[in-house]
């Protein structure tokens, strides 16, 4: 061989390594989020909770692994189009919030694996077949949001015992507004509550509905559960300590910005189970073999300056009960 080609052929060789190592290296994994509500605050604290989960299962966003993210930013008609696109990508896991978001993941394929969190019950709206064996290719974690509501309402009679009237402020979109009311109406008479249900959408609505509560002056509200009362949580919260109506809302995202009190699961704790959920798919479980997770962790927190503010007295058997109380 001539001295020429022989270092002709050691040069092609060598270009060819990185490639070659390259091939042979695993591709980063892709997990693609879907969410209905807008990217924010609180959507920033909730992913935090995920990244924790993830990072439990040794992937950590940036070094062994990629986020894709996609938001419908309250448009509920756009989460099929979004979804599409995240399968098309393709993800190695399809992650989303909220059961809009799920069922529109769901209709969008059968064989991507999809971590799910959701308020409503995944079996009765088609997501998996049961808790214990999901089946498909779905699995993740139930909320309770709805189950929580009475409790709600019973904790707001509690800090306001003389209230006989109380507003019910949700969004008729959202879809477990409808079993919420029901479940509300029906425990209302036990709490010697009646109910008054108002219907909000957009900001405007939230507006004009807090201007009939100043004509009609219940004892107390009770906000729903929803992205979009969650994202309008710093107008809703204002308007009711501005207006004095003591209010409960369903999460701590509620408390930080200032409303009285608030009861629900702890979010944080529920993404960081959907993160550990996302990363044990992606060392090869199957959604089909992981049982539904119940939310475990749940939170009343107290505000007590917005209670002065309101001039309430919390009553004692509350603050003792309380897992926060912000000052």
């Amino acid at each position: 061989m001539r001295r020429r080609d022989f270092i002709k052929g050691i040069a092609g060789s060598a270009a060819a390594w990185p490639l070659a190592a390259r091939a042979l290296q695993p591709a980063t994994p892709v997990i693609g989020y879907l969410d209905s509500q807008s990217p924010g605050t609180y959507t920033d604290t909730l992913l935090h909770g995920f990244r924790q989960g993830l990072k439990e299962t040794g992937f950590v966003e940036g070094e062994n692994l990629t986020m894709e993210y996609r938001w419908a930013e309250n448009q509920v008609d756009r989460l099929p189009e979004l979804a599409d696109g995240l399968v098309r990508r393709p993800v190695a896991v399809l992650v989303v919030g909220g059961p809009s978001a799920a069922l529109a993941a769901k209709a969008a394929t059968t064989t991507v694996p999809i971590v799910f969190g959701i308020g409503d019950d995944p079996v009765k709206i088609g997501l998996v077949a049961s808790l214990n064996r999901p089946g498909g290719n779905l699995t993740g974690i139930n909320f309770l949001s709805r189950e929580l509501g009475t409790k709600r309402l019973a904790l707001l009679r509690e800090m306001v015992p003389t209230a006989s009237r109380v507003a019910v402020l949700v969004d008729p979109n959202f879809s477990l507004t409808e079993a919420l009311l029901q479940d509300i109406v029906a425990a209302a008479p036990t709490m010697k509550l009646q109910i008054q249900v108002l219907n909000v959408s957009t900001s405007n609505e939230i507006n004009a509905a807090f201007a009939t509560l100043m004509r009609e002056r219940p004892d107390a509200l009770f906000v729903g559960t929803g992205p979009f009362l969650s994202n309008r949580r710093v107008q809703l919260v204002h308007l009711a300590t501005r207006h004095a109506i003591p209010a409960v809302y369903i999460g701590r995202q509620f408390s930080e910005v200032g409303s009285l009190m608030s009861y629900g699961p702890n979010f944080v704790d529920a993404y960081r189970q959907m993160g550990v959920y996302a990363g044990r798919i992606l060392k090869g479980a199957k959604p089909a073999d992981l049982p539904l997770v119940q939310a475990s962790k749940f939170e009343l927190v107290i505000n007590t300056e917005t209670a002065r503010l309101l001039d309430l007295t919390v009553p004692p058997a509350l603050l003792v009960r309380a897992d926060d109380v912000i000052e």
